[in-house]
């Protein structure tokens, strides 16, 4: 048996002792040496587990005395987080039935791939190099910007897509989301009004209404937006940005063309509009295509992005690449909110990854895979009556129509009490009109019993 071995057991030795009522709350325990005899372990086994224990609070030590019972020790068990049954289905809905339910679930309604169509090889060759790493980084705050060789690094893959940007004008964060509400910060007033797509990401509508401002929607086409509603509600409404995504949107899989991207830097132009846009996505494309940053510059386009869907969603890291000016007031207010950058070791391993001749490679396959399987989910779909409204050009989602007569609430509530949670299109729209949507994630659709779930519920509605 192992040292760590032996130190658990010694652990759960004491819990049991503890939990059994065998050792009562402010009861001391063995002695170190005596216990080490008990359990036929060294002394230094011993010491390690009741650190430990002392570490989770279960026990605890008096000075020149030893190690006591805590008074209100915790229980030992806590049990996974169950679907929230019952819960209104709002923007807040799927992450929260994604995120606090384990993995066992079914989530083709999440927003990440599974950890196995994940880089890990290169994530854990990172991490063994960050060992050996100076104490500093280990240790220290990061700088207000954010490690200076993965603004670099990013500042040289914007030049590949033909965008000028010094690396100080790119600001690390800690993920795509604090982005956005870091430009709400920068941008909003209570009472402002923010221009949106319907459908749009669900996160979209949570954050902006967290800071009291309006939200402003126009119908989402194929090609990106309608250009007269676009420029009409500039008019009326005089929203203080627009935000979306370029490049693979979120949920309907559009990617703008370069005659649209023009077309709504033209009319932002003309109405003194900001545009925030968000490319959380782009590397999915298996080419590169123009961008608003690209078209226009930095004069009134914020760019956003991150690398917890291509990367790590454990290992978080987003940027804001702006004009100078802005990029130094965001500073300041991640100063404000988060004293400084994202961690210095989540930097390091993101620049390690990204800077391996295994990433590039990696993603390339991924595209082809992501490819074959967004075509055999359409398909496995259709012959549900599910029909795909866009066969995207990368990226793992779908946004498809339901058969007629079926909500998408009332199939992900039912599917909920089937252990699978999925993406209803209300939760994705402004104006809670798209109840016939559902957006499905491709990747993480491969067990058959997702099609039967599906097949099973849609009959009992």
């Amino acid at each position: 048996m192992s040292y760590g071995q032996q130190t658990q057991r010694v652990m759960q030795a004491v819990r049991s002792k503890i939990s059994s009522r065998a050792l009562e709350p402010g009861e001391k325990l063995p002695s170190i040496r005596g216990f080490a005899s008990t359990m036929n372990v060294s002394p230094s086994t011993v010491v390690e587990a009741y650190d430990r224990l002392a570490a989770e609070g279960i026990i605890f030590a008096r000075k020149g005395s030893g190690f006591y019972v805590s008074p209100k020790t915790q229980p030992f068990t806590v049990s996974e987080i169950g679907p929230l049954l019952d819960r209104e289905i709002d923007p807040f809905w799927v992450s929260r039935q994604s995120l606090d339910t384990g993995v066992d679930m079914l989530k083709p309604g999440c927003g990440w791939m599974p950890a196995d169509w994940m880089p890990n090889a290169s994530l854990r060759k990172a991490i063994r190099n960050l060992s050996k790493a100076d104490d500093h980084l280990l240790s220290d705050y990061a700088s207000t910007r954010g490690t200076a060789n993965l603004r670099r690094l990013q500042a040289r893959q914007f030049a590949a897509e033909g965008i000028e940007v010094d690396p100080n004008q790119i600001l690390l964060t800690g993920s795509a989301t604090q982005s956005i509400d870091l430009v709400c910060r920068l941008l909003l007033r209570p009472g402002d009004k923010v221009l949106v797509s319907d459908p749009c990401y669900f996160n979209f509508q949570a954050i902006l209404k967290a800071h009291q401002v309006e939200i402003v929607s126009i119908p989402c086409t194929r090609t990106g937006v309608d250009f007269d509603e676009f420029e009409q509600a500039i008019i009326e409404h005089k929203p203080r940005f627009y935000i979306s995504n370029s490049s693979l949107h979120n949920p309907t899989g559009v990617t703008l063309s370069p005659q649209s991207a023009h077309k709504i830097l033209t009319i932002a132009s003309r109405h003194d509009l900001i545009l925030v846009e968000d490319d959380v996505f782009a590397e999915f494309l298996p080419e590169t295509t123009p961008r608003l940053t690209a078209l226009g510059g930095f004069d009134r386009v914020i760019r956003l992005g991150s690398f917890s869907k291509t990367l790590s969603a454990s290992v978080r890291c987003g940027y804001i690449a702006a004009r100078p000016d802005w990029v130094e007031a965001l500073i300041d207010l991640q100063v404000a909110t988060s004293f400084g950058g994202p961690s210095p070791i989540a930097t390091e391993l993101i620049y390690s990854c990204l800077s391996d001749g295994s990433y590039r490679k990696h993603m390339e396959a991924l595209r082809r895979r992501l490819a074959k399987t967004r075509r055999e989910v359409s398909a496995n779909l259709a012959e549900l009556g599910i029909q795909t409204w866009l066969m995207p050009e990368g990226g793992f989602y779908l946004w498809c129509s339901l058969p007629e007569g079926i909500d998408s609430a009332d199939l992900a509530r039912a599917a909920l009490q089937e252990n699978m949670v999925l993406a209803p299109g209300d939760v994705f729209s402004p104006t809670q009109s798209m109840g016939q949507f559902m957006r499905f994630n491709v990747s993480q659709m491969g067990n058959p019993i997702t099609y039967e779930i599906l097949a099973d519920v849609m009959c009992n509605l």
